[in-house]
C-alpha cells in the first residue's frame, strides 16, 4: 500500500507548504512508503485528488486544498485530521497501515489502560491492617500525594486535640 499525498510544489502559500513539509517530513521519518501527488503541475492529479476527497469534506468552496492524504484509492484525510491522528498517536491508523513493529497497538493501550484501572482501585485497609508494623520495603517506598494528606489531616487532628485537652486543663 503505498500513501498518495496531494500537495502543490509550487504553492504562493507559506501555510500550505509548512503543512505540507510537516506531513511528508512525518512520513519520511517513520519511513512510510510514500508518493507525492503534484496539483500544481499535474493537472490529472488535481482532478483525481478534487473528485476523490468525499462532500462532506471539502470546504464551503468546494475546493479542498493540498495537502490531501489518501492510502492507494482510499481517502485518510486533510491536514487538520492528520494533525489531530498525529496528536493522538494514532497517525498508523489514520494512515490505514499497522503499527510499525514494537509500537504500541489499540488493543496493547485498551490493555493498559484497563490494567491502570484496576491499579486504581484500592481495596478498603481495615483498622488492624493499619497498626501493623511497617516493613523496610514499605518504609523506603516512596509517599503519595495521597498519603502524605492524609499523614498531613492525622497530624493537624493530633494538634487540635492536643490544644483541646490543654484548654480543658
Amino acid at each position: 500500500m503505498v500513501i498518495k499525498v496531494f500537495l502543490a510544489t509550487s504553492s504562493g502559500s507559506t501555510a500550505i507548504k509548512k503543512k505540507q513539509q510537516e506531513v511528508v517530513g512525518f512520513l519520511e521519518a517513520n519511513k512510510i512508503d510514500y508518493a507525492q501527488m503534484d496539483i500544481a503541475s499535474n493537472e490529472e492529479n488535481r482532478m483525481w485528488m478534487r473528485e476523490n476527497v468525499p462532500g462532506d469534506k471539502k470546504p464551503t468552496n468546494g475546493i479542498p486544498l493540498p495537502p490531501q492524504i489518501f492510502n492507494e484509492e482510499g481517502y485518510c484525510g486533510d491536514y487538520e485530521t492528520f494533525f489531530d491522528a498525529k496528536e493522538d498517536n494514532r497517525v498508523f491508523a489514520f494512515l490505514g497501515l499497522a503499527p510499525p513493529p514494537g509500537s504500541k497497538s489499540n488493543a496493547d493501550d485498551d490493555q493498559e489502560d484497563q490494567e491502570n484501572k484496576e491499579d486504581d482501585d484500592e481495596l478498603p485497609v481495615s483498622e488492624e491492617e493499619e497498626d501493623q508494623p511497617v516493613t523496610e520495603d514499605e518504609e523506603d517506598a516512596p509517599v503519595t500525594e495521597e498519603e502524605e494528606e492524609e499523614e498531613d489531616e492525622e497530624k493537624e487532628d493530633d494538634l487540635e486535640a492536643e490544644d483541646e485537652a490543654e484548654d480543658e486543663s
